[in-house]
């Protein structure tokens, strides 16, 4: 099933991020998540790829597993450090492995190679020639660092569109207001293919400081308060953040907001309690 399906649909849909194991870890331990995971039976489930491509080969596994749950998989596809024919081979075996969803994303540099591709809207119109992928962009709700202006940002969000992306994951947000802003700038640019909205239920206070760091995602205060009085108590910290993290998606679900990505940092425990959470709003 193509996502976009999905998205254009009246009832809400929730799903939720899977990222493979670093090199020379156990596959088979990511595909138990990916048991585990299916069973709460979210939407559809993304599936990451590493830097530069190194972990392509788990990223292919790990999405034919979630297909096989009758889950759509969307596979994450970078492209600065790929060439055309690396980035050929790959649809190629997306393809073969029923594969239908592709993430098109730039990604992080790990070499200083010439490039092919310098734009994930470069990835997309490669893919748009290379078959009837459905494609999915980023976009980032209070900029990308890199973008200098969040009218910048929103500048490339429509070449993405152009480009031939349908639908839009947005970038981890921690304030609703953000997001409805972000989605009032959008249309205004004439940009309304679905976005889908990014939680992240906040489970380890060193990781969240590291992610917003890079990301430039604020956390508001209210919410850096609660993070640090349950810093030391992991337990506690999972129930705060999953907490705060349902009040977000409920409040985006009352204000017509449906399409929500969870970003679960492979815990499924997390995208567990969320949806036993939102049991009756989103049937």
């Amino acid at each position: 099933m193509k996502i976009t399906e999905l998205l254009k649909d009246n009832k809400p849909c929730i799903s939720c991020e899977l990222f493979p194991p670093k090199a020379g870890s156990e596959l088979q331990n990511a595909l138990k998540i990916v048991d585990k995971i299916a069973e709460i039976k979210p939407h559809f489930m993304s599936v990451t790829y590493g830097a530069g491509g190194t972990s392509a080969g788990q990223t292919v596994a790990i999405a034919k597993a979630v297909e096989e749950h009758n889950i759509p998989a969307l596979a994450h596809l970078t492209c600065i450090d790929a060439t055309g024919d690396g980035i050929e081979s790959m649809l190629g075996k997306f393809r073969d492995n029923g594969i239908q969803n592709v993430l098109a994303l730039r990604g992080d540099a790990v070499t200083d190679k010439p490039r092919e591709f310098m734009h994930a809207s470069d990835l997309m119109r490669k893919i748009s020639a290379s078959g009837d992928f459905c494609i999915g962009g980023a976009c980032y709700p209070e900029g990308h660092p890199e973008a200098g202006s969040l009218d910048k940002d929103i500048e490339n969000t429509k070449k993405k569109i152009d480009a031939g992306c349908e639908f839009l994951v947005a970038q981890m947000c921690f304030d609703n207001n953000i997001m409805y802003n972000y989605m009032y700038r959008l249309l205004r640019n004439g940009i309304d293919v679905p976005v889908v909205a990014g939680i992240m239920p906040v489970t380890n206070a060193k990781q969240i400081n590291r992610i917003c760091e890079l990301s430039g995602t604020k956390l508001p205060p209210h919410y850096r308060a609660i993070v640090e009085r349950f810093a030391d108590d992991p337990q506690a910290l999972m129930q705060a953040g999953i907490a705060y993290a349902l009040g977000q998606i409920i409040d985006l679900i009352a204000n017509g907001f449906k399409n929500i990505h969870v970003y679960t940092m492979n815990k499924p425990e997390v995208i567990g309690g969320i949806m036993k959470n939102l049991s009756e709003i989103i049937k």
